[in-house]
């Protein structure tokens, strides 16, 4: 019986090894593509009635949300009062390397329930790991090993966006890009990704909690944010800036991740509906046309997702909605019931929405235009869940107050 048993649990650890490495990497925030889309066969193919949990293993606070890459899972977190890099395997849960460093901080007082991070996703390219800590410590480590290959420091102490950095940085040939720095006084910044170098700067404006996109229009390749009073597209290869739009929120809260439909880029924030603009030069000169505006709906912390000619997404109005919008014209498709809560981490795979409310539900829904559909819902933590899932093929890893836990779909 023992041996049985134990040759049913090695066969069970090489089907997930196999199941994980066989599907596309998630290396950063919101996915390959930064768009929250997974692939055709990169989650399961059925959601059974029941998860089973097959691992848990406690990292520390914070709501970075997890990475998977070169067969690992990637998670940064906070204990006692150092930020934490970890390498997990995820198979077994079991970890293969962790480190850490001094990151005192304190959260301001509007948002203390939040924790004191971090809260910005890392970023694992061509072997490096990169953090970016609550303070503005902005580290690359190796991948393999954990060990640092450079850090920079950006803490403006009394300046520091109010409720600490939370902007996860992108890889964008060879440059890593983050918006670092405090209020009124930052700069949306790229970096050599191997050695650290400044290659350029761009200091309109702070930052704000919004995770650029990198996309390419008229031929000019573009870095495109909200930052801590407009939203801007500036040069990926130089910094220069190419158009901006005044947007502000209460509080200096834009935090949604641009997304693209096409030649648009749909966009929202605190009470300021959902949008969509169309980059474009004439005679040399950049502007951002509005194409159109909902203001039915509109997102705070989530950021939106696509399939075909549809943005799901989950609204901040009467007390939390799930929603379809026609991406071509802005108009609502349908809302779900009200009071699904403060926030929700919104994916797309195959049809379905993955849905991870902040109160540890798991939902999974049709994504169509007709009506909101829940096919199944699961609780998944004891604790509330403000990162996103890590999807799998054979189940999802979630991470809650403070542990990491892989809930298998058999």
């Amino acid at each position: 019986m023992l041996a049985s048993s134990h040759k049913w649990m090695l066969l069970l650890l090489l089907s997930v090894a196999f199941s994980i490495a066989g599907g596309e990497e998630w290396p950063q925030w919101r996915g390959p593509h930064r768009d929250g889309a997974l692939s055709a066969g990169d989650a399961p193919a059925s959601w059974p009635e029941h998860l089973q949990v097959r691992w848990k293993v406690t990292v520390g606070e914070g709501h970075a949300s997890p990475i998977l890459a070169r067969g690992r899972i990637f998670v940064f977190t906070r204990q006692q009062g150092n930020e934490i890099a970890s390498s997990i395997d995820p198979a077994s849960g079991k970890v293969i390397w962790q480190q850490s460093y001094p990151a005192p901080f304190k959260m301001h007082p509007a948002a203390v329930q939040h924790g004191e991070g971090p809260k910005s996703t890392p970023v694992l390219h061509d072997g490096k790991l990169f953090t970016f800590g609550i303070s503005g410590i902005l580290t690359c480590w190796d991948g393999d090993t954990g060990a640092v290959r450079w850090r920079k420091e950006f803490q403006y102490r009394e300046k520091w966006p109010l409720f600490g950095t939370a902007m996860s940085p992108v890889v964008d040939r060879g440059l890593l890009i983050a918006h670092v720095g405090g209020n009124d006084d930052g700069a949306l910044a790229a970096f050599d990704a191997a050695s650290g170098e400044v290659k350029w700067q761009w200091k309109g404006d702070g930052p704000a909690y919004a995770s650029p996109i990198v996309a390419d229009f008229g031929g000019t390749r573009q870095v495109i944010t909200e930052t801590q009073n407009n939203i801007v597209g500036v040069s990926a290869s130089n910094g220069q800036l190419l158009w901006k739009i005044p947007f502000t929120t209460e509080y200096l809260q834009n935090i949604p991740s641009p997304l693209l439909y096409h030649d648009l880029v749909i966009l929202s924030g605190l009470a300021k509906g959902i949008f969509a603009v169309r980059p474009a030069a004439k005679d040399g000169k950049w502007s951002a046309e509005t194409v159109w505006r909902n203001t039915d709906i509109s997102m705070y912390m989530s950021s939106p997702v696509l399939e075909d000619d549809l943005i799901f997404g989950f609204s901040h109005y009467k007390k939390g909605q799930f929603f379809c919008v026609d991406a071509r014209t802005g108009a609502t498709k349908w809302t779900s019931p009200p009071r699904q809560g403060d926030n929700a981490a919104v994916l797309i795979n195959g049809g379905n929405l993955i849905l991870l409310k902040d109160d540890a539900q798991l939902v999974i829904a049709k994504a169509g235009g007709s009506s909101f559909e829940p096919l199944r819902n699961y609780t998944v933590a004891d604790s509330p869940t403000w990162a996103h899932p890590l999807i799998l093929r054979n189940g999802v890893v979630i991470k809650d107050a403070t542990t990491l836990a892989f809930w298998s779909v058999n």
